[in-house]
């Protein structure tokens, strides 16, 4: 409860209450401890001259001397001391006062356990005695020894009134200090709590802007501490959120655009078979007319399965549920291959394609997804190029096989090599009326299928002047 209860107050205040208190404490614990030693202090300097001057009286009675100049010279003494407010008087060992030179209480009386303490021969001393007299008085009773028998003592008084003014007057200035120093901490602890909940405030502003959706904030970083660090690290994330922001919203453009595709491939297949099955339910085809229809439709049915194939695959890919079979086959035949089921499509174009690899060089990889990654490549060179070469190079490297797939097509701007990769992208627009590749998802799937071989692709590319992608897969690994 305490704990909620703190919550609930303003951290400008917390923070007030977590400068000053330490602040405080220690200073109240050290005035109260410097008082107490001053106190002390000054008792025990009272009490030590108390006893040098009762050493020093004890030492005339002692002396061999007739007893009136032994009486003349205590009562010299004594004169003496009433200037400095000292009073002493001697007793007997029955504890009856024989000189009494002084002012004080005649029927001074020690207790019994202080009579004790005399009568054993030890010095008695109280530094603040207010019971036997009407102000605070500083006592030593000092005890009289002779021949090892105890004759009585002497007992010295002093009032300590002018040491309790030092005392009060001290701690005067102790309470000046410590209001002193209180209104500095609260002025220092103000501006300081003021300014940290001021930048606090900002972090939080900016918060609110990001939680409503704008990403074009920032908060000024400063200072090398943890609130710096803190904004540092907000604007580091505004910066990833805006990008990501950016990112899905260029994505779900793609995404759209490419739901616009998918509905114009799909209706345009399932418009022409509608309306060849139409024709051949109302034999409005003739014969030669039906075997058209039926083998149109087999290739826009085909069409479809494509689509339909090239999301499912990528998503598999995506998703790691693809599992490779991994064996070495010649890089050689791999392009031949690609030559024989691409060759009529180059040709439609005006291209050809050309082989370079020497003899030998060979490829550790999935002998199907290696034919769907060279196959995509391969049409996308000849799909953006007219009348021109497209070379398929193979070359050995360091514990890598290199694949270089070349063409002097119409090229691409940095912008889109960039995009290229992406699911749904398409470098131009004329693809969409293409029989291959169509749908934007070829170079995502083989990007994706080279990743997984744990090889690299690279694009360099100038418009009008081609484009190359290489390819690197390593070595089969051995344990």
């Amino acid at each position: 409860m305490k704990q909620l209860q703190i919550m609930n107050i303003k951290y400008l205040y917390q923070l007030l209450i977590s400068h000053m208190t330490p602040i405080l404490v220690a200073f109240l614990i050290l005035s109260f401890s410097f008082s107490q030693f001053i106190e002390n202090l000054v008792y025990e300097n009272k009490v030590e001259e108390l006893m040098t001057y009762g050493e020093q009286i004890g030492s005339l009675s002692n002396e061999r001397m007739p007893r009136g100049n032994t009486m003349t010279r205590v009562r010299s003494y004594s004169d003496l001391l009433k200037a400095r407010n000292i009073h002493f008087l001697f007793f007997n060992e029955e504890g009856k006062v024989n000189f009494h030179p002084a002012k004080l209480p005649p029927d001074l009386k020690l207790s019994e356990e202080e009579w004790e303490t005399i009568k054993r021969g030890e010095k008695l001393v109280v530094k603040r005695d207010l019971d036997r007299f009407d102000q605070v008085v500083s006592l030593v009773a000092i005890p009289l020894i002779k021949d090892g028998t105890f004759q009585g003592g002497i007992m010295l008084t002093s009032a300590i009134s002018g040491s309790e003014r030092m005392i009060s007057e001290i701690n005067k200035s102790l309470f000046t200090i410590m209001m002193f120093t209180v209104f500095i901490t609260v002025l220092i602890s103000w501006f300081l709590s003021s300014f940290h909940v001021r930048r606090i405030r900002k972090l939080r502003d900016g918060t609110s802007k990001v939680a409503l959706g704008d990403y074009d904030v920032t908060v000024p970083v400063t200072y090398r501490d943890e609130v710096g660090e803190l904004s540092r690290d907000f604007n580091e994330m505004v910066k990833k959120l805006k990008e990501s922001d950016e990112e899905i919203e260029r994505l779900e453009k793609l995404r759209r655009q490419f739901m616009a595709d998918v509905s114009h491939e799909l209706r345009t297949p399932l418009t022409t078979i509608k309306g060849i099955i139409e024709g051949m339910r109302t034999d409005i085809l003739s014969g030669k007319e039906k075997q058209k229809g039926i083998d149109l439709m087999h290739s826009e049915t085909k069409r479809l399965i494509r689509l339909v194939n090239e999301n499912l695959d990528y998503e598999r890919i995506r998703t790691n549920q693809v599992q490779l079979h991994k064996v070495r086959v010649s890089l050689v035949e791999l392009f031949e291959t690609i030559n024989d089921h691409l060759a009529p499509f180059a040709k439609e174009k005006g291209n050809r394609i050309e082989i370079e690899a020497e003899e030998g060089i060979t490829l550790f990889a999935d002998y199907d997804r290696v034919i769907q990654i060279l196959m995509n490549l391969t049409k996308n060179s000849i799909q953006f190029t007219e009348n021109g070469t497209i070379y398929l190079k193979g070359q050995r490297g360091y514990n890598e096989t290199v694949i270089m797939i070349e063409d002097d097509g119409i090229g691409m701007d940095p912008e889109e090599i960039h995009s290229i990769w992406e699911r749904f992208y398409k470098a131009d627009v004329s693809r969409r009326s293409l029989p291959h590749g169509e749908f934007g998802l070829g170079l995502s799937i083989v990007k994706k299928l080279i990743e997984i071989h744990d090889g690299t692709i690279e694009v360099k590319s100038k418009k009008q002047q081609g484009t190359v992608f290489t390819l690197r897969f390593p070595h089969e690994q051995t344990t």
